[in-house]
């Protein structure tokens, strides 16, 4: 059998069990899918800001737009290191290490900072950045139950040779849910744990000027390394671990993909300035994707989230289920197995400040009536009929 031969047995058996992934084009369906929650990728205001600070850089005709090698070789210049002290200074830390994505963030620092004796002890349901960052940390790993503290600690009870990580999310991108964050920290400090931080969906939404969730609920203390990415809430790319300054020293010489990988360039550098003097001033959407966020609280005591879990099972139905919604003009996305557990397949909505409470509104209708085939338990909680 060629390689081919068996590539393409490989991608039958896929498509044979309906979870085949494929690329989407761009579309004109309201968007309920992407992370752009609020709606700085598309912000003339950005763009605008973005072009004036570019003129402002005689550097970046030198360079053009590549970065021309890794932080450690060409890469690196003055601008990339102030930019992460403001960032740092913003959140609360007191300094910070740019990555390209979140995902290599979250990779570079795992697998550098944990070693073969040591324990890293993570919910279920951080991402899977995360876990590919345990995998090639060589740590002994075990995962505690989405949000059971009580879990945790059972873990964290554990002997264990080397130093404990804990490993969450502050916001979960698969159904919005928030982390138990208080009583993580606790339980940190009653064993000596260290906190890694993942704030991919809160920081811009959530805390004194969109700083994320730790800041808002003033535990950034507590938080040994906090991991920021730009794609989402902020409209642009990369990512920043922040910390301490001996973390930030320690990747500079430990987080492979840091070392081996080309800068962000210049542009990219100034894009993410440029959101991050924009943050303070979106108030008002804050204020508007809560509002819309509160139209799939179940209670008011619920966390009023701006990812939602329609929870569907089988990849068939929910795919054929987001389908009948862009039938009816709405980009709803499908969460398949294997990118979430078999029998947890969903649909996931995504709320931006952008969406108005009428479009919000007729998503709930279309979930709820009978033009698509869910049944609602609350609003909120949708499950899908058994075909």
């Amino acid at each position: 059998m060629s390689l081919t031969t068996e590539l393409e047995k490989h991608l039958g058996r896929r498509q044979q069990h309906g979870n085949m992934r494929q690329l989407y084009k761009s579309n004109e369906l309201i968007d309920f899918a992407s992370n752009d929650y609020l709606g700085l990728s598309r912000s003339p205001l950005l763009t605008s800001a973005v072009l004036k600070e570019l003129e402002q850089l005689p550097r970046i005709s030198l360079n053009g737009f590549g970065s021309t090698g890794s932080r450690l070789l060409t890469g690196n210049s003055a601008y990339a290191e102030e930019l992460e002290e403001e960032i740092a200074r913003y959140h609360g830390f007191k300094a910070g290490l740019l990555f390209n994505c979140g995902y290599m963030a979250n990779l570079g620092l795992l697998s550098a900072l944990a070693g073969s004796l040591d324990l890293i002890i993570y919910d279920s349901c951080i991402h899977a950045s995360m876990h590919d960052g345990i995998r090639l940390s060589r740590a002994q790993a075990c995962a505690f139950r989405h949000h059971d503290v009580a879990h945790l600690e059972q873990h964290l009870e554990m002997p264990c040779k080397g130093k404990r990580f804990v490993c969450i999310q502050s916001i979960y991108s698969i159904d919005g849910s928030q982390a138990p964050l208080e009583a993580v920290c606790n339980l940190c400090m009653k064993y000596g744990a260290h906190l890694i931080l993942d704030e991919a969906h809160a920081v811009g939404l959530f805390g004194p000027r969109g700083a994320g969730m730790a800041a808002e609920k003033n535990l950034i203390k507590h938080v040994f390394a906090q991991v920021v990415t730009f794609g989402k809430a902020l409209g642009c790319c990369g990512a920043i671990v922040l910390g301490s300054e001996s973390l930030r020293r320690y990747l500079i010489n430990f987080a492979r993909p840091f070392i081996y990988t080309t800068a962000l360039p210049l542009h990219a550098l100034a894009a993410v300035k440029c959101a991050y003097k924009l943050l303070p001033t979106l108030e008002n959407e804050r204020i508007r994707l809560r509002e819309l966020s509160d139209l799939f609280q179940k209670s008011p005591h619920d966390f009023a989230s701006h990812i939602q879990a329609v929870k569907i099972r089988g990849n068939a139905v929910a795919r054929v289920q987001s389908q009948l919604l862009a039938q009816a003009g709405f980009d709803v996305r499908p969460l398949m197995h294997p990118t979430v557990p078999r029998g947890e397949e969903c649909l996931r909505i995504c709320l931006h400040a952008f969406n108005t409470m009428s479009e919000v509104k007729n998503l709930i209708d279309h979930c709820k009536g009978e033009r698509l085939p869910l049944s609602v338990r609350s609003v909120g909680s949708v499950v899908a009929k058994e075909p």
